[in-house]
């Protein structure tokens, strides 16, 4: 895999071995094209098997950069990942829903990608939400399937854009407007 814009554009990632699947280029590239701009702004990539997507934030100015993995035999080839990363990046050894429940910050932008198979993933949008990590004017994008069907609301979110890309869909969910007083 290679890093596809930002200061590292075309360097190599290494994927993990084991059970994985890592974003596609495409996917990855169109991804940080619709979010613009996201130098400064704060980044949570959850599941993030190689750290790739966490490693493309960073590149385009990201900071800091917080990757939850739970599988402890990716933790080398993260490291390594990430060794050449100068942005403030660090790696949480632990699930998702332990550190959704344990995080004591808010984030600009949050990357779920969990694994396919996986059942309950509204259920994990749901309790991002309820969590309160993200920031009033940030945004949430999940990564999934297309053979599931995901509701416009989820917790507090509002889902504000679809993606296709075969198989994968990206979606982007957002606060709703907070009305003008």
């Amino acid at each position: 895999m290679r890093i596809t814009g930002g200061t590292y554009c075309g360097r190599n990632v290494t994927c993990p071995k084991g059970v994985i699947r890592p974003a596609m280029d495409r996917m990855r590239e169109s991804l940080f094209s619709i979010l613009g701009n996201i130098a400064g702004l704060s980044f949570l990539d959850l599941f993030s098997g190689s750290g790739c997507v966490g490693i493309e934030a960073a590149s385009r100015g990201a900071s800091p950069i917080i990757l939850v993995e739970k599988d402890y035999k990716k933790k080398p080839v993260i490291l390594k990942n990430i060794d050449f990363v100068e942005e403030d990046i660090s790696l949480r050894m632990m699930s998702v829903e332990k550190y959704i429940k344990i995080c004591d910050r808010k984030f600009d932008l949050i990357y779920l990608d969990p694994p396919f198979p996986m059942a309950n993933k509204i259920k994990l949008v749901k309790n991002v939400s309820e969590a309160g990590i993200l920031e009033k004017e940030g945004q949430l994008v999940i990564h999934h399937p297309s053979e599931e069907k995901w509701p416009d609301t989820v917790g507090d979110f509002i889902l504000t854009d679809r993606r296709v890309y075969g198989r994968s869909i990206l979606l982007f969910f957002k606060y709703p407007d907070t009305p003008c007083n």
